[in-house]
């Protein structure tokens, strides 16, 4: 076996065990206890983060130093993991080491896999590598929140109607969010998982303010945050919340169909691409296909004959 097989094999075999040892490490430690796992179901303030005993192994750590950027990079980073459904209280730490551990093992597989030609290949190759194993968490993390951002978006108008209906039957705010919270955390869990967590908030003694900013913040959608905007002006200027949230309902709804006809107007210039560069190409072939045949077998013979 070719000695350079072998030393990366065995690199990348150390790569391989390092994590197995630092995700076992932080997931299943002595450190870990029973409190640790409770407060990540239910959702770990960032206060309660500042003050926590670290739990990253020390490969971990060193991993995303490398990958960490200043303060400000490291909070939009963390509103971005939360509003993707990663709320633990190392999700920053755990993103950026693994993809310093990504970009190192992606080049030591490639650098095995990629025929040992030349230099330049096993180069080129372990450069590919590098590319996938730290660009590939990212790509997951924005498919994560896109896909969370649509589910939420669209259960909100029906989750809107369900809440004026609620505040106008005089329920408050907070019973009208835990009302509808009940309501669609069968159809759309996400959407009820925040708004039970704005409630609870409330009921642990934050401000209703400061609750319903934390609620944008974490879902990111635009139609979210003018809900936490409209009531927090509610709140302060004493205005009714029933008829603030019936404006908002049907500003949501036009949006709502705003959206649809957009998607409608594009299908014809997607359509018109497909075209071009799938159905014409047959089209031309079928219609003009057996007269090139006809001129080939008839018109080109008797040409040639007459001459």
């Amino acid at each position: 076996m070719d000695p350079m097989i072998l030393v990366a094999g065995l690199l990348a075999a150390a790569a391989v065990g390092g994590i197995a040892y630092g995700g076992y490490s932080m997931f299943f430690g002595a450190d870990r206890s029973a409190a640790d796992r409770l407060s990540e179901m239910t959702g770990a303030n960032e206060d309660d983060a500042r003050v926590a005993k670290p739990r990253l192994s020390g490969l971990t750590q060193k991993a995303a130093r490398l990958s960490g950027g200043d303060e400000v990079q490291i909070t939009a980073l963390r509103k971005r993991l939360m509003q993707a459904g990663y709320r633990d209280r190392n999700a920053v730490e755990m993103y950026s080491a693994s993809r310093t551990i990504g970009a190192v093992v992606g080049a030591l597989v490639l650098f095995v896999i990629v025929p040992k030609s030349s230099l330049l290949w096993m180069t080129g190759g372990a450069l590919f590598g590098t590319a996938i194993g730290y660009y590939l968490p990212a790509v997951m993390v924005t498919n994560a929140l896109q896909k969370r951002q649509e589910a939420l978006l669209h259960a909100f108008p029906d989750a809107m109607d369900l809440l004026v209906s609620c505040v106008e039957a005089g329920l408050g705010v907070d019973a009208a969010f835990r009302r509808v919270a009940e309501e669609i955390e069968g159809s759309t869990p996400d959407l009820a998982r925040e708004l039970q967590l704005v409630t609870h908030e409330v009921n642990a003694g934050m401000q209703r303010v400061e609750a319903l900013r934390r609620l944008g913040d974490r879902t990111g959608v635009d139609e979210i945050i003018s809900l936490c905007n409209v009531l927090i002006q509610a709140e302060r200027f004493g205005t009714s919340v029933a008829r603030s949230l019936r404006i908002h309902s049907e500003v949501v709804r036009v949006k709502r169909m705003q959206r649809a006809e957009e998607k409608a107007a594009q299908v014809s210039p997607k359509l018109t691409v497909v075209m071009i560069c799938f159905i014409l190409p047959c089209l031309i072939i079928v219609l003009i296909g057996p007269a090139i045949v006809n001129v080939k077998n008839i018109l080109l013979p008797s040409m040639a004959g007459a001459g």
